[in-house]
């Protein structure tokens, strides 16, 4: 078998893992950019941060001590990516500066054509690209026009120094406030620009102390046991909380955000403007302790009116204000469902797979598309995002992914029944319909189609669905 791996951020690196547990060694994964890595590669931006534990956000086979924070930021947790790279021998299996253009099958296999020209024959193809890496801008008028400097925040650029600047952020979601939390301290004013406002859950990101790392480098049994814990916690109490299958806690989580409003703005006017108008886990909920505290710094201004346009002193709003800015940052999210975009995916008697999810992505769990032979993704449509660990379902796509792979080896195509695939999108858009996420908000959970695409039910169902492939529901070509 020779393997094509499109991308090589966690995704791509649990892919590679999990072939060579198979044996499966011949397979390059091709990576558009110099450094390996995506989420954490590509959002440097200040104060990013996990808001998953540390000691949760983690590989299975790939244990760590030494996490700083309970939370840990983006740069340590792009080190664990490349040390594990490291310790799995995945660096010299990387292409980088290969961008994937095209993939054509063709007489049983894959023609793989990247930005530096054909790649040859691949018997089969997984697509680690990830959901979150195409940067979204506002749609504002005179976004050219702005004579300070400005990034999308998955974009920053490293040699900025905003210390005593005039700062503006358009955004805020996670990234805002994570963003306003570490600028507000620095800059000499800051303005955050909410549309909507969010909930907020707090979550100390407390440091974690020597003799804790320490512990659980002696005792690795008691570390695996601590991850085991968090997996429980967060999966069966916060996450199904959000996707409405354990009331009671969800009950605590909204007392928990109203309460944290409550007490930590002291001024009614500004509670008012932070005080969503959806209920709790309708849109991904913000964890952070220390983002009310960072907007009530006397250099800080939230403001909540409607932006006019971009002008070359900073931002007009529609009641004719200027906020004069030095530095505008974008943090304004990702095309989330632009999956595979913009390569060109042409399967079975020439199928394109942009023209088949024309109205709406979908795929039979997640993983693969009727008409695609031997094409899998990890992170394909409806596949757990938002409040989970994306490390965990990343690995146990990847295992899922392996062993369709492995079935192919024998020389034969793979690829999930029209009907079956079909059957399974019915019943998942039906149980969406119960969820929290179509309650009365807007949010990047939405396609352009208004459906929802995560993960609608139980976190322990997925885990199970991803055991072993029922080859029933499959096709097996020759």
């Amino acid at each position: 078998m020779r393997v094509a791996i499109i991308g090589s951020g966690a995704s791509g690196i649990a892919a590679a893992y999990y072939l060579k547990q198979a044996s499966i060694t011949d397979f390059t994964l091709f990576e558009k950019s110099d450094d390996l890595g995506g989420t954490w590669r590509d959002n440097r931006y200040p104060g990013v941060a996990c808001d998953v534990p540390s000691h949760l956000y983690r590989f299975t086979f790939a244990p760590n001590a030494e996490w700083t924070r309970r939370c840990s930021p983006g740069a340590e947790i792009q080190g664990y990516m490349r040390d594990v790279a490291k310790q799995i021998g995945t660096f010299p299996k990387i292409a980088f500066g290969h961008e994937v253009i095209e993939a054509k099958f063709a007489d049983g296999g894959w023609d793989v054509t990247t930005s530096k020209g054909p790649q040859g024959r691949f018997d089969a193809v997984i697509s680690a690209s990830g959901a979150l890496h195409h940067p979204k801008m506002p749609d504002i008028e005179g976004l050219d026009s702005f004579a300070g400097g400005s990034c999308h925040s998955a974009r920053w650029d490293d040699s900025v120094d905003l210390t005593g600047k005039r700062v503006g952020i358009i955004g805020s979601g996670s990234t805002g406030t994570q963003l306003t939390c570490a600028l507000a301290e620095i800059a000499g004013t800051l303005t955050l620009f909410q549309r909507t406002a969010q909930w907020i859950m707090p979550l100390p990101n407390h440091p974690i102390a020597e003799e804790k790392r320490k512990e659980y480098r002696d005792d690795p049994a008691k570390m695996d046991g601590y991850y085991h814990y968090l997996a429980s916690r967060f999966n069966e109490v916060f996450g199904d909380a959000v996707s409405g299958h354990n009331p009671e806690a969800y009950d605590h989580m909204v007392e928990a955000c109203e309460e944290n409003l409550r007490a930590s703005i002291a001024d009614p006017d500004l509670r008012a403007k932070l005080t969503p108008d959806y209920k709790v886990g309708c849109k991904r909920l913000v964890l952070s302790d220390g983002f009310y505290a960072a907007i009530q710094r006397p250099n800080a201004t939230l403001e909540t009116g409607a932006i006019s346009k971009i002008e070359p002193q900073g931002v007009r709003m529609e009641d004719g204000t200027l906020h004069e800015l030095d530095y505008l940052i974008y943090a304004t999210g990702f095309h989330a469902h632009s999956l595979c975009h913009p390569m060109h995916i042409a399967g079975r008697d020439g199928r394109v797979l942009a023209d088949e999810w024309a109205d709406g992505n979908y795929a039979y769990r997640s993983v693969a598309v009727p008409g695609f032979p031997n094409w899998f993704m990890i992170g394909g449509p409806n596949s757990p995002i938002g409040n989970f660990s994306y490390l965990m379902t990343a690995e146990l796509q990847a295992k899922y992914v392996v062993s369709l792979i492995e079935h192919a080896s024998s020389g034969v195509t793979v690829e999930p029944k029209a009907a079956v695939t079909e059957a399974y999108n019915a019943e998942l858009r039906e149980a969406m319909n119960g969820t929290i996420w179509v309650s009365g908000c807007d949010s990047w959970y939405f396609d352009k189609q208004g459906r929802v695409a995560s993960y609608p039910w139980q976190f322990s169902r997925f885990a199970e669905e991803m055991q072993a492939p029922d080859f029933a529901d499959f096709l097996i070509g020759s």
